[in-house]
């Protein structure tokens, strides 16, 4: 029911997401755009049939009046991965699979691109954060405009996305009847957390 489409590395700045993902993996971000209902802005890399995105409260904009996805609200410390978003076809019906506090269907858009995607309300998913965002693109961004067909190629491929929880189990459970994606593996952790091995010019690199 549920694809994976794309990982989100929060950062405390923009620029210096950005700076982060180029030193980590010999590649910069392209562009990127504004989310004026979430007051963030981000820059985006191509990973094939995943992409990657660096994402951080605008400082430009206003306050949104609500919690801020990817609980970014409450963001310190050195960028990283901290999340992972899964499309659908419905979203409604993903969200009732779901574990309670996936969040509720908020309409969004971007420079042409629209989509809903489940914002829970206090901007922390599931897991603390483990369980993927659920994302349906509408229009033109579910086929040729979808992020991921419209970046530049990198030459740069999502080996493996580990997954650390002191739930480990449960998490497992909860993704079961909602996705199967080998490049996914939930381990057990002392904490939550999240590492990314990408394929690139110069070799497996981890963010």
């Amino acid at each position: 029911m549920l694809t994976f489409d794309h990982l989100a590395v929060s950062a405390a700045g923009l620029d210096a997401g950005v700076a982060a993902v180029e030193a980590a993996l010999g590649v910069a971000p392209g562009p990127g755009g504004r989310h004026a209902r979430m007051g963030t802005h981000n820059r985006l890399l191509g990973l094939g049939d995943l992409y990657l995105e660096v994402i951080a409260v605008d400082p430009a904009a206003p306050a949104p009046g609500r919690a801020r996805w990817f609980d970014l609200d409450r963001f310190a410390g050195v960028p990283r991965v901290t999340n992972w978003i899964a499309r659908c076809d419905d979203l409604g019906a993903a969200l009732t699979l779901a574990p309670e506090g996936a969040g509720a269907p908020v309409a969004f858009e971007r420079d042409g691109l629209h989509w809903q995607m489940a914002v829970p309300e206090d901007g922390v998913l599931p897991f603390d954060n483990c369980f993927p965002a659920m994302i349906r693109w509408e229009g033109e961004a579910a086929g040729a405009r979808h992020p991921a067909r419209r970046l530049e190629e990198t030459g740069c491929r999502l080996r493996r996305l580990e997954i650390a929880h002191p739930r480990a189990a449960e998490l497992e459970a909860a993704l079961a009847p909602l996705i199967l994606d080998a490049r996914v593996a939930v381990v057990p952790g002392a904490a939550p957390g999240m590492r990314a091995e990408i394929e690139t010019p110069r070799g497996v690199c981890v963010l």
